[in-house]
């Protein structure tokens, strides 16, 4: 299909009309460069006023053959090229230029303007889960005091539901609120009694008292994490509760089932992996005092597919730009340097622990290749690629996901009951 774009005026006009870049840009000072095949549109920004035409400093350049721009374009971009650092990851025929810090700054504002190239905007259902002033939603939120690593950390959980206790762990830099749809679920919490909490650092579990940790580099590690969870179900008298995890979490999950198969009695790893490749070096603008927490919550828009609900997408960005800056980074110690099954996770005996895969067809971090790959290496467990769903799908979309996830609680509540 051959690639039709808007004049550079016309681009810059739409630009100008929408707050959404208009936020992102303001205080930009340079331009956006876009190069496809032997087309080429250029704007300028002024203190983050938009006109169209080159720019001479702080200029962001996207570039490639027409073919790659045609599949980004479209109104409902196919996996992998629905964002540009999704499509540039997975080597999917754009590449970019400029300078790493501006990029950072102000990938925000050059997304929007791609996606106002588009003919149609994808994901903008109708916002639903209103409801009436002055009702309550099912979760209470409790602190409990842990001793992790030889400090007390006061811990934050929130819980809903009786039944199976299932203990819920959100993904990198962010915190339980992810799970928040879940708890208003009543064919789940009729069920099973859901527990998510705010790992130390994140959230409402502010950092222990009893140590400098403002002095330190936050690095997470294996031991550190894994302990959490084991304490929270010590400290509530689990027994052998159900452990779901996404992302960093999804892994642990897998960690856990390889490491503690005796403390429960199945994992749920969503967006989970054998190993994750990648590394902290050139993630360093995530924590980086000119760049804000804007440009990690833009980045995890891009690992959501476009057809989940846009509030949706927009409050999943939001939490993670509420996030302690260093925290995300941090986080990816575990997510790409401490956690690696490849050579274990064939000891896994799934007949004492329940190993369960769900991977989303637009995650391009935690691909659905990779959970397909784990599933493979772990008999007896189970594995499916979510469709229409990113790395996030428990708070992107969860109406699907849920979805999903019933029939693997379904087969944990009749094993159970076995």
């Amino acid at each position: 299909m051959a690639l039709t774009l808007p004049t550079q005026q016309a681009w810059a006009d739409r630009c100008a009309a929408d707050g959404e870049f208009g936020l992102a840009a303001r205080h930009w000072t340079g331009g956006l460069s876009l190069i496809a095949g032997s087309v080429e549109l250029r704007l300028r920004l002024d203190d983050g006023v938009v006109s169209a035409g080159p720019a001479e400093r702080g200029v962001i350049e996207f570039s490639g053959p027409e073919a790659a721009w045609s599949r980004f374009f479209e109104a409902v971009p196919p996996r992998f090229h629905n964002d540009v650092m999704a499509n540039i990851s997975t080597g999917s025929g754009l590449q970019r230029g400029g300078s790493d810090l501006v990029y950072a700054q102000y990938y925000g504002a050059a997304m929007r303007a791609l996606e106002l190239l588009r003919e149609a905007s994808a994901g903008k259902a109708a916002r639903h889960g209103v409801k009436a002033p002055g009702s309550f939603d099912a979760p209470a939120g409790r602190y409990v005091h842990l001793e992790l690593d030889g400090h007390d950390h006061r811990l934050y959980f929130e819980e809903a539901g009786s039944g199976i206790p299932l203990l819920m762990q959100h993904t990198a830099g962010c915190h339980g609120s992810q799970w928040r749809h879940l708890f208003e679920a009543s064919e789940i919490t009729d069920r099973f009694r859901l527990i998510a909490y705010d790992l130390p650092f994140h959230g409402k579990s502010v950092p222990p008292v009893t140590k400098d940790w403002w002095a330190e580099k936050y690095d997470l590690r294996g031991d550190f994490l894994r302990s959490v969870p084991l304490a929270l179900s010590e400290a509530l008298d689990l027994e052998r509760p159900v452990f779901m995890g996404c992302s960093v979490g999804g892994l642990m999950a897998l960690d856990l089932a390889y490491r503690h198969p005796d403390r429960f009695r199945s994992v749920i790893s969503v967006e989970g992996a054998l190993k994750i490749e990648g590394s902290q070096d050139g993630l360093q603008e995530l924590w980086h005092p000119q760049v804000s927490n804007e440009y990690k919550a833009r980045l995890m828009e891009g690992l959501m597919s476009p057809t989940s609900p846009k509030p949706y997408r927009k409050e999943t960005s939001f939490v993670y730009a509420s996030g302690w800056p260093p925290v995300f980074l941090g986080d990816l110690h575990y997510y790409l340097h401490d956690f690696d099954l490849r050579n274990t996770a064939g000891g896994i005996d799934t007949s004492h622990v329940g190993v369960h895969i769900l991977s989303g067809e637009y995650d391009w971090s935690g691909t659905s290749e990779l959970g397909r790959e784990a599933h493979a290496a772990i008999a007896g467990s189970t594995w499916v690629e979510m469709k229409g769903v990113g790395h996030f799908p428990m708070s992107e979309n969860p109406e699907a996901f849920i979805g999903y996830l019933l029939p693997i609680l379904d087969r944990i509540e009749a094993a159970a009951s076995g």
